[in-house]
C-alpha cells in the first residue's frame, strides 16, 4: 500500500516512553502489587473469550493484587504527528480516516464526523475504559472517544498469525475507527444496553459479533473511499487484509489457543464472516451495506 500521499493527523497522543501511565518505563508491573505477564495474557484471552473488555479484568485483578485502586490519571498528551517510521504510518492512516469519514459520514448518514484521538503507547497506559495494555490489543473506548494502540500488536499479528503488510496494519486501525463511526451513529450505546439486558452470555456475545463485523465492514468502506482518492491499494493489499481478517477470526483464534472452537463464546465473528463483511464494505463503499444488525445471514 502506498501511503506517501496520505496526510498525517495531528490527533495522535504519543505516550510511548511516558512511563506507561503510572507503570515505570511502560513495562508491565511484575511482583508485589502487580501482575506477571503470564497472568496478564491469560486474563486478556479470558476477557476476549467471554466478550468482556480485557482491560476491565486486568484492572480489577491489579486492584486485588495491590490492595488499592487502578491508576486513573492520564499522561499529558502530545498532539503532534510522530516522526519515527511506525508513528508516521499510524498518523497517516489516522489522517486518511479523518479525511474519508469527514465527507462520507455526512454524505451517507447526515451525521457530522468528529475526529477521535489515537493514543499510541508502549506497554501500558490509562484510558477511560480501564488500563490499556499490549496484551489487550487495540481497542476503541467510547467513554473518551479514543483509540488505544500499542504498535507492537502489528509485530504480534505478523509473528503469531502470519498477517503481514501495511494494508493489514491499516485495516486494524480502520476497524477501531469503525467503532468510533458506530458511536457517532448512536449504535454503540444501543448495543451495550441490549447486552446488559440480554438473557444470557451467548446472546450478549452474538450482539458483540454483529457489532464487530459492522466495524470490519466500515473498515472496508474506508479503504474503498481511500482508494478512490489515491488509487493506492491493489489486489496484493486486499489479500493482506483478508489474511489478517482470517487470522483473527474467533474460530481460528480459539482453535489455536483452546484447541477447539466454541461458537457461543464468539465475540468478533468467524474468519469467513470477518472476510465477508470486510470485502462487502470494500466492494460497495457504503455505510448502508454494513447493516449487520438487520442481516439474516452473517
Amino acid at each position: 500500500m502506498r501511503e506517501d500521499d496520505l496526510r498525517a493527523s495531528q490527533n495522535v497522543d504519543d505516550r510511548r516512553g511516558q512511563g506507561g501511565g503510572g507503570f515505570g518505563g511502560g513495562r508491565l508491573p511484575i511482583g508485589r502489587g502487580g501482575l506477571g505477564i503470564g497472568t496478564v495474557v491469560i486474563l486478556g484471552l479470558l476477557g476476549w473469550a467471554l466478550g468482556i473488555n480485557p482491560a476491565v479484568l486486568i484492572n480489577g485483578a491489579e486492584m486485588v493484587a495491590g490492595g488499592g485502586s487502578a491508576p486513573t490519571a492520564q499522561p499529558s498528551a502530545r498532539h503532534t504527528a510522530p516522526n519515527d517510521k511506525i508513528g508516521v504510518f499510524v498518523a497517516r492512516i489516522l489522517g486518511e480516516t479523518e479525511d474519508v469519514w469527514s465527507k462520507a459520514l455526512p454524505a451517507q448518514a447526515n451525521v457530522a464526523y468528529q475526529k477521535p484521538t489515537l493514543v499510541l503507547f508502549s506497554g501500558a497506559t490509562t484510558s477511560a475504559c480501564g488500563t490499556a495494555r499490549t496484551a489487550t490489543g487495540p481497542f476503541y473506548c467510547p467513554n473518551d472517544r479514543r483509540v488505544y494502540l500499542d504498535a507492537q500488536f502489528f509485530q504480534d499479528m505478523k509473528r503469531r498469525f502470519g498477517a503481514d503488510g501495511d494494508f493489514a496494519d491499516a485495516y486494524v486501525i480502520a476497524h477501531e475507527i469503525g467503532h468510533h463511526v458506530q458511536n457517532l451513529l448512536g449504535l454503540l450505546s444501543k448495543v451495550q444496553a441490549a447486552q446488559r439486558n440480554a438473557p444470557n452470555q451467548a446472546t450478549a456475545n452474538a450482539l458483540s459479533v454483529r457489532n464487530e463485523l459492522m466495524a470490519d465492514c466500515l473498515a472496508g468502506v474506508w479503504a474503498n473511499k481511500m482508494n478512490q482518492r489515491h488509487a493506492n491499494i491493489d489486489d496484493a493489499d486486499v489479500r493482506q487484509a483478508i489474511a489478517a481478517a482470517t487470522a483473527i477470526g474467533d474460530d481460528r483464534m480459539q482453535e489455536r489457543t483452546r484447541g477447539v472452537a466454541v461458537p457461543d463464546s464468539f465475540t468478533h465473528g468467524t474468519a469467513a464472516q470477518r472476510v465477508r463483511w470486510l470485502t462487502t464494505g470494500l466492494r460497495t463503499g457504503t455505510i448502508k451495506s454494513c447493516d449487520t444488525f438487520s442481516a439474516q445471514q452473517l
